[in-house]
């Protein structure tokens, strides 16, 4: 449903064209995608299927890069493996150092490009190239501007749809470095100042940024569509073997920062095995990049000695590999402090694997009540429920704990039937 805002009216007509930012998806190339990757994927392919023309605009060295519907597709196309990508050309051997996949992207970009424009020059190359009415979609909220913005404003009637899929670093300074927050700040102002409609992912991000646009002044129509959840996971050409852990596990996966909570799976594991022998104990097992402000959590998992016996840690394995772990868990841990939809909690009630998690209102819109909710602020109400799947939940043949509950997983066809009506 849209939000109170008033700053303009949702429209129902289909534009004569769309321009997607490329700017992150395109960094998905030589790596796993994160949620906001693969939200960027879905939206690059429901757009090249879509019948309305879909330009792409990308941020070069130096500066922008506009594509056609061909261009695009081409780019969707060896994102998903299915064409080669071409060798560095000049220009990048010269700006870009051996290893950084924008070597890459780039010159395939300048090969497929209709258009390019130092950033001073973006307006007028768009106003020339593209045509009036378009709409802007941007679904990377860290990668917009009030410069871009209005530069796209220059393009007669053109409109601008944003994704916002939270607004954390406002309602939770705490988890962010204050660059972070000043930055997110800047982005709401912004939207407020460019944008014509917001797009998210949850009523509980959209109350929070309802709130926070209020606060400054600004009244915009919010559209809430719920992000698509499947085990098709996009593969960028990884497909390795899941790491043998031994029965039973239970898995935490997601960057390592501070609002996921990855302290207290540590409490409990030590509680554990104060306890019992570590033989005898369930194995943690802890997927995800090493992300900001954790140096104390990560010196204290690394002198942990638990870890390699009954803690593992992973770091950068691909989806196939996640996929094989996570069928395999006796649960999916998720105690995350603050989400603005939670895809790995989602993803596994998908598979029918159990998921114990933190009692967020989002969760319980998206998952209603098919996780274990325990108090992040009791370990252990989490021992508790971690051993009460060891003890009653042996594996069945070829997958983790069997839940009793039936999920029915939002799709992206419904996401994209309610998004492409409004931009």
């Amino acid at each position: 449903m849209p939000g109170d805002g008033t700053k303009t009216a949702i429209t129902t007509r289909n534009p004569p064209a769309r321009l997607f930012e490329l700017t992150r998806a395109l960094s998905v190339y030589g790596r796993r995608p994160s949620g906001v990757d693969r939200v960027c994927l879905a939206y690059l392919k429901a757009l090249c299927d879509a019948p309305e023309p879909c330009f792409g605009l990308a941020r070069t060295r130096l500066g922008y890069v506009l594509l056609d519907q061909d261009g695009v597709a081409g780019i969707l196309a060896r994102l998903e493996g299915r064409i080669r990508w071409g060798a560095p050309d000049l220009v990048s051997r010269l700006l870009r150092q051996r290893g950084d996949t924008r070597r890459v992207t780039e010159a395939e970009l300048r090969r497929h490009s209709i258009a390019r424009a130092i950033p001073s020059r973006l307006g007028q190359m768009l106003a020339r190239r593209l045509p009036p009415g378009i709409v802007y979609i941007n679904v990377d909220q860290a990668n917009f501007s009030a410069t871009k913005l209005h530069a796209i404003k220059q393009v007669r009637n053109a409109r601008v749809t944003l994704f916002l899929h939270d607004a954390i670093p406002l309602d939770h300074p705490e988890f962010q470095t204050p660059q972070s927050v000043q930055r997110f700040a800047g982005y709401m102002q912004a939207a407020a100042d460019h944008g014509d409609l917001i797009l998210t992912n949850s009523n509980a991000s959209r109350d929070s940024l309802i709130r926070h646009f209020a606060g400054i002044g600004a009244h915009l129509p919010i559209r809430v569509a719920h992000l698509g959840v499947d085990v098709d996971f996009f593969q960028n050409g990884n497909n390795q073997a899941a790491p043998v852990v031994p029965d039973p596990y239970f898995l935490c996966l997601g960057t390592i920062e501070p609002r996921k909570n990855i302290g207290l799976l540590l409490d409990v594991w030590e509680q554990l095995a104060a306890r019992q022998d570590p033989t005898d104990m369930p194995h943690l097992v802890i997927c995800g990049r090493r992300g900001w402000m954790v140096e104390d959590l990560l010196a204290r998992l690394d002198r942990s000695p638990l870890k390699g016996r009954v803690i593992h840690e992973f770091n950068d394995l691909g989806d196939g590999a996640l996929f094989g772990l996570l069928r395999g868990a006796r649960a999916l841990l998720f105690p995350s402090l603050a989400e603005g939809f939670g895809l790995p909690p989602a993803e596994a009630a998908v598979l029918g694997v159990p998921v114990i998690a933190n009692d967020l209102p989002v969760l319980r819109e998206i998952l209603e009540d098919y996780p274990i909710y325990a108090d992040v602020t009791d370990s252990y109400s989490w021992e508790k429920a971690v051993l009460s799947l060891v003890w009653n939940h042996p594996p069945p043949e070829g997958r983790g704990g069997q839940t009793d509950k039936e999920y029915s997983a939002p799709s992206w066809r419904a996401h994209f039937n309610a998004v492409l009506r409004v931009t």
